[in-house]
């Protein structure tokens, strides 16, 4: 998706930011990026392993980016590093975008009672929520008042979806974190909120069983009928971390199509 999809304009001109999670260029993360970018943002990115970071070193210098940072945030030496690095280059940062989340796809199918191992349950925990508490600990220590932070948050946090199991275990407590990291950086002066996306051709749902019948329904389903638009998710997230979402925090906003709100779809068999 190139930047011309993502409108021009001033609104995050002089504000810096540290974006985790980009996979590559269909990441929802990345359109995020774009559009901070377009809106005249500075980025930080940060990525694990030599092979993400291939992919990650052209995507940045394409948004005038020459910060790009190893990190692997199971280890808080490597994520001090990175905070250190932001700290010495700028001094601070007005806001940070999370997007980062793993489990073993194996135990995402079939029976979650059956398939969780104790293992992959730390382990998804520790990546796809305890990263967000590390992360929102070390940014908030580098703004000012008026700064903001988002995570990626998905439906399977609010209700069971086939072959999501301990994801939306952790996207759970992704949304219940959210709102409590809100509570302790508010009197900060610190927005904390989480984007609930609808499913999309993205890297993390290639991992998910099925995840193709999901985009399906996800469209069929929809009170707008239509795909979740990366547009739309990037929007959300300008809103959010600019000074238009003055006074939003805590909350899970869902961008989706209405596809959450649905509770039987128009036209299901009745017979």
């Amino acid at each position: 998706m190139s930047d011309e999809s993502f409108p021009a304009g001033t609104l995050m001109q002089g504000k810096r930011g540290l974006i985790m999670g980009v996979a590559n260029d269909r990441s929802i993360a990345w359109g995020i990026a774009q559009q901070l970018a377009a809106q005249g943002a500075q980025l930080a990115f940060t990525y694990q392993g030599e092979a993400l970071g291939k992919r990650m070193k052209p995507l940045a210098e394409s948004v005038g980016s020459s910060m790009i940072m190893d990190c692997d945030v199971t280890d808080d030496a490597q994520l001090d590093a990175v905070f250190a690095a932001l700290q010495e280059a700028w001094g601070g940062i007005d806001f940070l975008v999370h997007s980062i989340a793993f489990s073993d796809k194996n135990e995402l199918r079939g029976s979650f009672v059956e398939n969780t191992t104790r293992e992959n349950f730390l382990r998804t925990m520790d990546i796809s929520v305890f990263s967000w508490v590390a992360t929102a600990k070390r940014a908030a220590a580098m703004m000012q008042p008026g700064g903001s932070m988002i995570t990626l948050s998905y439906l399977g946090a609010e209700r069971v979806l086939p072959s999501y199991n301990v994801m939306g275990v952790a996207k759970a407590g992704l949304e219940a974190a959210t709102r409590y990291i809100a509570r302790d950086l508010g009197p900060q002066g610190i927005r904390v909120n989480a984007i609930s996306a609808g499913a999309m051709k993205t890297l993390a749902l290639a991992g998910i069983q099925g995840g193709r019948g999901l985009l399906g329904t996800g469209r069929a389903w929809s009170l707008m009928k239509e795909d979740t638009s990366m547009e739309g998710i990037a929007g959300a997230a300008l809103w959010l971390l600019s000074d238009l979402g003055r006074s939003t925090t805590a909350e899970v906003i869902h961008v989706d199509a209405g596809f959450h709100a649905v509770g039987v779809p128009d036209g299901l068999d009745e017979g």
